[in-house]
């Protein structure tokens, strides 16, 4: 409510409540007028005269803010679906997610991968989904509900820039590698005279594949030490960059108008090809050895808490929850649209993309297993060992077009970057966005999009590969679970569990009730220089300490009489909080009022078990400062 306006005036019209709902369904007369003639923003019932009812006030700024946003919202429920889908089944479910459930137990990996899916990844992904609805905004203004904990959102937002920065690189690579295999004979099957100490099928013999040399030799340029530097960008994979950059940017230009449309080929075409790589993979020599290693479970791991952080990653990695894209995502969603349907939906989907990618990828390997005439652990390799040496070998000792198999594989790639990428570049922009809503989003976009790309070309230099996992594992590693932790605390304790289910229920009508040793980072088993290290850990801070600052900031922001009253307003949600539309606000707190005067009138047993298990949490009143 706005200033000046007393609870009571909500009870007065709490028979007019459903005529507020009228005004969404088109009703010309929806019982309430609007008068902005006094500069407050008086609601008034229509036939209050003379029988005592009160007008309601709504600030004038929340009504100006709902009158003068433009915000968009997505076409249809089914974009909105399909662009999650396309965020979430991503890089992390085709090269990740194999290797890691082979390297922790194989089949048993499931058990705690599905444990930590129902009990942190389902619950979390919900919980992002629900507060961009409800409140229209984007990862960082959305704090709106604890002030004092704005950090996090902005934490997020530096953490995301990282990823997405490098993230691009790889698309670069995967784009690199698609232009190349419209050669006649894929340039990585056969040892270059120039390569030594090489190895291919057509009688060359070293230690090394003709693919990896390809690969980290060719392609990347890979230095070994970065002491004396990272070099200069390489050219063939600027350009790569250049277009991978082009692509995102034409797709967030309108912002989810034109991203919703990306979204039918983003999210389905990755299905597409798997299914003709898994088909064609389980025909091949060796594929059912290659499949029984992937599932046969080793029990002994599930003891071992090491599998357990491992589920716990893969759960982040894959689903992509606390970068701030799910409620960036969800933010352009009208306020009573059945996102629990989707997040159903998408874990859902997100599960089985990754087992179909797992029975897909090892099919393949155990192909090379047998061509080579090893063991399949000899030939298993995770991230971009798996999708630029292993796969890629495997590919072109097919007989038949191995060309057309080598280009669907590395669109497949390059398509479920660009639907990560998308959403963790259109975070960022909406982030900026929502805090200058002034600035036009279209200029914004091409900004953020040739700053990635410039910042992007340290990536492609020689040194590239170890800058690119320096950053992952600062910028995207644990630092996620800090936000992601403080992130739950901020909603659950501090805003309070009862007053968020509350606002799931009235938005959907329904009612919703690890060890680690430290150890110094290092790239192919290498060290890394001092300096670098320190620029990693430097990195690392910059995102963490935005959750202190931001609690000083907004404590020392609303400090005027007293700390402790500024401690309580800090972290106390403000005015802005809650649905933009007017209509709906209005809702949202008769809704409370009547969930408030039901716990009154419950016996006494009923209120003291509600408080002992800590699920009852006085309705705040909203500030009136």
């Amino acid at each position: 409510m706005g200033p000046g306006a007393d609870e009571s005036d909500l009870t007065a019209m709490g028979k007019d409540k459903y005529d507020l709902r009228q005004v969404e369904m088109g009703n010309e007369n929806p019982g309430f007028q609007i008068d902005l003639s006094d500069g407050r923003g008086v609601i008034t019932t229509n036939g209050a005269k003379g029988s005592g009812d009160k007008p309601v006030v709504a600030s004038k700024e929340t009504v100006q803010e709902e009158d003068e946003s433009d915000r968009q919202q997505w076409a249809n429920p089914i974009e909105f679906l399909l662009s999650c889908i396309a965020m979430s089944v991503g890089l992390g479910n085709v090269w990740r997610f194999p290797f890691t459930a082979f390297e922790n137990g194989g089949g048993a990996f499931l058990i705690p991968y599905i444990i930590v899916l129902l009990i942190i990844g389902k619950p979390f992904y919900y919980m992002e989904l629900a507060l961009g609805q409800f409140s229209s905004y984007g990862p960082v203004r959305l704090w709106e509900v604890v002030p004092g904990l704005k950090g996090v959102g902005i934490g997020q937002m530096i953490s995301t820039t990282g990823v997405f920065t490098y993230y691009c690189s790889i698309m670069a690579v995967t784009m690199f590698y698609f232009f190349a295999s419209f050669q006649a004979e894929l340039p990585w099957a056969r040892c270059d005279p120039s390569w030594d100490d090489c190895s291919d099928s057509y009688g060359s013999n070293g230690s090394r594949s003709s693919s990896e040399i390809y690969f980290k030799d060719f392609v990347l340029q890979e230095k070994d030490q970065i002491d004396d530097g990272i070099g200069y960008p390489e050219w063939r994979l600027s350009l790569c960059l250049l277009f991978s950059w082009i692509t995102i940017c034409l797709v967030l230009i309108k912002g989810v108008q034109s991203s919703g449309k990306a979204a039918y080929f983003l999210a389905l075409f990755p299905y597409v090809v798997l299914i003709i790589l898994l088909i064609r993979g389980a025909t091949l020599p060796g594929a059912v050895n290659g499949i029984l290693y992937f599932i046969t479970p080793q029990w002994e791991k599930l003891l071992d808490p090491q599998v357990w952080y491992a589920a716990v990653t893969q759960s982040f990695f894959s689903l992509g929850v606390a970068f701030g894209a799910l409620t960036f995502y969800s933010s352009f969603n009208p306020l009573h649209h059945n996102f629990h349907r989707d997040a159903v939906i998408v874990t859902t989907m997100d599960t089985f993309t990754s087992l179909l990618a797992g029975f897909t990828i090892f099919a393949i390997l155990g192909n090379l297993a047998h061509e080579k005439g090893v063991d399949v652990s000899n030939v298993v390799s995770s991230g971009s060992g798996l999708a630029f040496i292993s796969y890629p070998e495997t590919i072109a000792k097919f007989e038949h077009v191995p060309q057309l198999f080598s280009v669907l594989f590395f669109l497949m790639l390059y398509t479920l970057g660009i639907g990560s990428a998308i959403s963790l570049v259109g975070a960022v922009i909406t982030s900026y966005c929502d805090q200058f809503p002034d600035h036009k989003r279209w200029i914004v976009t091409l900004v953020v999009c040739i700053g990635g790309f410039l910042v992007g070309l340290v990536y492609v230099t020689p040194g590239g590969q170890w800058i690119l996992d320096l950053v992952d594992h600062y910028s995207g590693g644990f630092i996620i679970y800090i936000l992601a932790l403080t992130e739950v605390i901020g909603i659950a304790w501090i805003y309070g569990l009862e007053n968020f289910c509350r606002d799931i229920e009235f938005m959907l009508g329904i009612k919703v009730s690890c060890l680690v040793t430290m150890e110094s980072f290092k790239y192919g088993g290498k060290e890394y220089p001092a300096s670098a290290q320190a620029c990693g850990w430097a990195l690392f801070a910059v995102g963490v300490l935005q959750i202190p600052f931001w609690a000083v900031w907004t404590i020392c922001k609303y400090y005027k009489t007293s700390i402790p009253q500024a401690i309580k307003k800090a972290f106390h949600y403000t005015k802005r909080w809650g649905p933009k539309s007017v209509k709906s606000r209005q809702e949202w707190e008769l809704f409370k009022e009547e969930e408030k005067d039901k716990f009154r009138n419950e016996s006494t047993p009923y209120k003291v078990a509600h408080v002992l298990l800590g699920v009852y949490r006085r309705s705040p009143r909203s500030d009136t400062s």
